[in-house]
């Protein structure tokens, strides 16, 4: 632990201002360092923002197309209790009004006035520009004499006004989530798609679709391959294998050998961690969605402490919170981080049993129920006591599902 006098206060731009985004702010704000907050959208919320609207291109490959910034759909609620989803000393607890959703498992838009509410009430929107998009972001000249905490040039552009800012700032948190580049599946034919979605919601929305159409088919990765299965209480929904290709004519052969004539493909097949707007001098790849390598899925060895990555990877928001409590100690100078090499070693070694466990690339930030033991891990860090009891791990394992995104199409 520092001393009190080498505590300090870093200029720290936050990019996004989703839930992650969000919590970032504050807690970098409570550690006393000055911050901004850049949101390419006209409101906080991220991915909580629905919208009807649909990209033109609607396998999203064309990088000159108009992005929708969103993947929720419409009738969309969470798959967690939303006593598993708040903040530490912002409950998300039910709140009364017409418009207001209070049941257990609430909507979309919940969880949007939930978000917004927090906005409000920690003043963080004061600290965002929003319909700002950062273009740009790059390591600058490092201070101190060469040696601590780099800077970074911010690059950005305001739409209404196109007004254009080059920054500099001590530090950067990237909150800017991952449900805008689609992962798509690789099957041998011309595609039709409807939208592009993760494996939950993939399942979720081909049970809404099953009240309407005539079939549904689910294909998936994980099943073995002669699955062939009518889901209970859905007459019309089957289960199938992953597909083996697409005929001309639009039918389905799947790898049971079954075959459908199809007027509709969905990929659910998650999404692409996409930092195309940072320039790390390839200090920070993405490799099968391995974004890497960080230390505790977070800081960058060669450019930690100044940049760090929070909300990237499907967690609940406590998580966030406590990586946002983590990076601003870490930032002042009142939590100290490992050795550059000492950080690399414990990332090659997280790989190596990845590996050796047969686990994809694809998969390394997905914690699972081992996300207890990583939330306890950064509660140490911070001299936070969780309180959490045993009651939260039960209801996680009662309600959580993997995000996995093995691929349902």
């Amino acid at each position: 632990m520092a001393s009190s006098t080498s505590i300090k206060s870093r200029h720290v731009a936050v990019i996004g201002a989703g839930a992650a985004g969000l919590v970032a702010a504050r807690e970098l704000r409570r550690e006393g360092h000055s911050v901004v907050v850049f949101e390419r959208q006209k409101q906080v919320g991220g991915t909580w923002i629905y919208t009807d609207h649909v990209e033109s291109d609607q396998l999203s490959v064309d990088p000159t197309r108009i992005v929708v910034h969103s993947s929720v759909y419409d009738s969309l609620r969470t798959n967690l209790p939303r006593e598993c989803m708040g903040f530490r000393d912002f409950p998300f607890a039910i709140r009364s009004g017409e418009s207001r959703d209070q049941r257990r498992f609430p909507s979309h838009g919940e969880v949007l006035a939930y978000l917004q509410d927090f906005g409000k009430e920690f003043g963080i929107e004061e600290l965002i520009r929003f319909e700002t998009t950062v273009v740009r972001g790059s390591p600058a000249a490092k201070i101190d004499g060469g040696e601590g905490i780099g800077k970074w040039r911010i690059e950005s552009t305001e739409k209404e006004k196109k007004i254009h800012c080059d920054e500099i700032y001590d530090a950067v948190v990237v909150c800017n989530g991952h449900y805008i580049e689609p992962r798509l599946a690789e099957i041998p034919a011309i595609t039709i798609v409807f939208h592009n979605l993760s494996k939950i919601s993939g399942d979720d929305i081909s049970r809404d679709i099953a009240g309407f159409a005539k079939e549904v088919h689910v294909a998936s990765w994980s099943n073995p391959a002669d699955t062939y299965i009518k889901q209970t209480g859905h007459p019309n929904l089957w289960m199938h294998s992953m597909i083996e290709r697409v005929l001309e004519n639009g039918s389905v052969v799947f790898q049971n050998g079954k075959t459908v004539l199809a007027h509709v493909i969905m990929h659910s097949t998650g999404y692409k961690y996409d930092f195309s707007f940072l320039d790390t001098n390839g200090s920070v790849t993405v490799d099968d969605n391995r974004v890497g390598p960080l230390y505790k899925h977070i800081f960058p060895p060669p450019l930690a402490p100044s940049l760090s990555f929070v909300g990237y990877h499907v967690i609940p928001f406590p998580m966030f919170e406590l990586q946002s409590k983590w990076i601003a100690g870490v930032l002042s100078g009142r939590i100290m981080l490992p050795s550059k090499e000492d950080m690399l070693m414990e990332i090659k070694n997280l790989y190596a049993t990845l590996e050796g466990e047969g686990i994809p690339k694809r998969y390394t930030h997905s914690l699972g129920i081992n996300h207890f033991e990583y939330n306890d891990w950064l509660a140490s860090q911070i001299w936070v006591l969780r309180n959490r009891g045993v009651e939260e791990r039960d209801v996680f394992d009662e309600f959580h599902e993997e995000d996995g995104e093995s691929g349902d199409v």
